[in-house]
């Protein structure tokens, strides 16, 4: 690791909580919510009807475009399709499976033996990769294989993200010391799609034995390298990991591919080695479940669809939660409704107790500049936010408020506790509705 990116910020990690807790089955649950819409696109069409049979693996929604499927986590019966609270604040279209707790699998789901893995070509294994509905399982939940189709001929460096900068959060750290050969095996799939023989592995400094675990696993033939760089948040932001790595600054607006990079969460990899070689979709995943006033924390293999509230019953709460965020204290949602169900792209759920409220009733910018100090993005957060405040939306345009990545580390060094990324949220909705639609 040669550079370092902009600003930043050092929270308390608090990883301590669960990282020393190895990944356990959690138990299916009677019942079942999966969204149709899992993914950045366009949201999948149910497949199935109230009163069908379903069994574990099956697809249950498709779409068109920018789209991966869903499938059935467990084997059962469709209860209801119908809206459902996610984790998004939002309604989503979704199946209710009620679980027969006979994991009767789907005939279609079949393992594939190395050698014939080694006969695929690259357009088969994105075929896969794309019915297996895979997306980047960091949190961004980006359709795989359109990133990888998208990267074809524009691509020199493929980035491993094992960097996982949120506090309390450690299942990308679980996965590499557990499942490291599935890891390993992942990205080789996704160098022989982008014609590379050569990647990067990024883990922080702070995950040494993940660190020791990915480098014993390594194909000595292959150029793997594992790269420990120092802790430091948002590291794991795409745009910053980049930098951190080869030294090269994606534009204003512009994607990975456009400095010949693209970069793959550590889960994502281990969910390709699992379409590819056992011909298993994406129905589950690992979930960190942690926080300051969490009993038991667990890190566990999550059947997509089981609620929040069983996670919380299961690892138990001393007191009653503050709030309980989908994700990390950074850049976690607050779920107001815990009937909300595990996704895809949730990589951890975090419980917090009372003592982390520490908002102020008036707060005022004092103008004192820390928040430009630490933005990973060489924005002006204090002058983006008296923008927002006026709904001067050519100054928010001017001052690139859709180039934040809403990572907190404005809000988190505030001392006076504006309500900045909220700010910023809004104020990209301005622009955005400012905007003329697109043609065609």
């Amino acid at each position: 690791m040669a550079f370092s990116f902009f600003g930043g910020i050092h929270p308390k990690e608090n990883k301590w909580y669960a990282e020393g807790e190895e990944v356990q089955d959690f138990p299916e649950p009677d019942v079942l919510v999966i969204p149709m819409q899992q993914h950045i696109g366009a949201p999948c069409k149910p497949l199935v009807a109230k009163g069908d049979a379903v069994t574990v693996g099956q697809k249950i929604g498709q779409g068109e475009g920018l789209c991966v499927p869903v499938h059935a986590s467990v084997s059962g019966t469709v209860k209801a399709v119908e809206m459902r609270p996610n984790t998004s604040g939002m309604t989503v279209l979704s199946v209710v499976i009620e679980n027969d707790h006979l994991d009767t699998p789907c005939p279609e789901v079949q393992p594939r033996g190395s050698v014939a893995v080694a006969k695929l070509t690259g357009q088969e294994l994105m075929d896969i990769i794309r019915e297996a509905g895979i997306v980047g399982m960091g949190g961004a939940t980006f359709p795989t294989y359109a990133k990888l189709s998208s990267g074809l001929g524009k691509v020199d460096t493929i980035i491993v993200n094992v960097s996982e900068c949120e506090p309390y959060i450690v299942a990308d750290d679980r996965v590499c010391q557990e499942y490291p050969a599935e890891v390993i095996k992942g990205l080789e799939i996704v160098m022989r799609i982008l014609g590379l023989n050569k990647a990067h592995i990024a883990v922080e400094d702070n995950k040494q034995e993940a660190i020791a675990t990915l480098k014993k696993h390594i194909d000595p033939h292959l150029e793997i390298t594992v790269e420990a760089l120092p802790s430091k948040y948002p590291q794991g932001a795409e745009k910053q990991l980049i930098q951190a790595i080869t030294g090269r600054q994606v534009p204003s607006g512009g994607l990975p591919a456009a400095v010949g990079c693209a970069v793959f969460n550590s889960g994502t990899c281990k969910a390709i080695h699992d379409a590819v070689y056992l011909g298993q979709p994406l129905i589950r995943r690992i979930v960190t479940v942690s926080g300051d006033i969490v009993m038991h924390p667990m890190n566990l293999m999550v059947p997509i669809g089981t609620s929040f509230n069983d996670l919380l019953e299961a690892v138990g709460h001393s007191e009653n939660p503050y709030k309980v965020l989908s994700g990390g204290p950074m850049m976690g949602v607050a779920q107001f409704d815990l009937s909300v169900p595990v996704t895809k792209g949730t990589n951890a759920v975090t419980i917090l107790g009372r003592k982390n409220h520490f908002a102020v009733h008036t707060p005022h910018c004092i103008r004192c500049g820390k928040c430009m100090d630490v933005c990973p993005m060489h924005l002006m957060p204090l002058m983006m936010y008296q923008a927002e405040r006026s709904g001067n939306v050519p100054e928010l345009q001017k001052l690139g408020v859709l180039d934040c990545i809403e990572c907190g580390c404005c809000a988190y060094t505030c001392p006076a506790t504006i309500p900045l990324v909220q700010s910023f949220r809004a104020g990209k909705q301005r622009v955005r509705n400012a905007m003329p639609p697109r043609k065609g």
